[in-house]
């Protein structure tokens, strides 16, 4: 854990998540983690509500929602709580989710027995945060959101590359990630620091509670589209990126298109595995 600050906040989180009675006491008293705010007005239900109305429309927008998806399995790599799980149980088959911490799948289980079909629910660790165990050609489609971003590059690549392995040929991969921004010069660095500050024993943990603190600590990683697509060389096809608005990248084989309802900081890698 010393060598990896970066999940510090996702394990402190975790340990909370257990010892919470209900999820309705982890999305009100873990902001820092899963949402914007903390408050005895928050419910579980509301949270998932989110993930409800964005599961359908990121599956529609990249052409991924479709009548056959009730035959299909997916993997959700990093599912936290299961703010989007739910949705997914109600779309596919079976559903694999994915995430660091136990505490999390254990709250995801809870989320989905209420508001999803916990019958097509599996949960998977992924204790080193780069790899999944689980084998090759097992699902039909890899999506990740809001979770590469929070790994650093070489993680976040390598759960790309292994997106790829457990799809089946055929399959899709929908995977978010965070691009380089002009405020990288100054979030970058911050981010560092407080990592390093994490590592202290006592006053790290207190750290990795504060909202504003583990914001700037989240600034891990920005990958470009052309390196994301370097690293799946050879095991994609059918390449689309996905942005706010119409970029460019070097790669002539691949289409580039547009989605209002993506954060302008974020881009997405639509593609299928070959």
């Amino acid at each position: 854990m010393s060598r990896r600050s970066q999940l510090i906040p996702w394990k402190v989180a975790g340990r909370l998540s257990e010892q919470r009675t209900s999820a309705d006491d982890v999305v009100r008293e873990t902001g820092w983690v899963f949402n914007n705010a903390t408050g005895d007005h928050l419910t579980l239900a509301d949270f998932v509500a989110t993930g409800d109305d964005e599961v359908p429309a990121y599956l529609e927008a990249f052409g991924l929602r479709n009548e056959g998806n009730q035959q299909r399995s997916m993997i959700e790599i990093g599912s936290g709580i299961g703010r989007m799980t739910a949705a997914f149980t109600r779309e596919f088959g079976a559903v694999t989710a994915a995430d660091l911490d136990i505490g999390f799948l254990e709250r995801c289980h809870e989320t989905v027995a209420r508001f999803g079909r916990a019958e097509r629910l599996h949960t998977l660790e992924v204790a080193d945060g780069r790899s999944l165990q689980m084998p090759n050609d097992s699902v039909d489609l890899a999506f990740s959101y809001l979770t590469l971003q929070h790994c650093v590059a070489a993680d976040a690549l390598n759960l790309a590359v292994e997106a790829t392995r457990v799809t089946k040929p055929g399959g899709r991969i929908a995977l978010n990630f965070r691009g380089p921004s002009r405020l990288d010069i100054v979030l970058i660095p911050l981010g560092i620091a407080v990592r390093a500050l994490f590592r202290l024993p006592r006053i790290g943990e207190w750290l990795s509670q504060r909202r504003v603190v583990t914001r700037l600590a989240w600034q891990v990683s920005r990958i470009s589209p052309d390196e994301a697509i370097a690293a799946l060389d050879g095991r994609i096809e059918a390449i689309t990126v996905w942005t706010a608005a119409v970029g460019r990248t070097s790669h002539r084989a691949i289409s580039h298109r547009r989605f209002d309802g993506i954060n302008p900081n974020h881009w997405w890698l639509i593609a299928t595995v070959i």
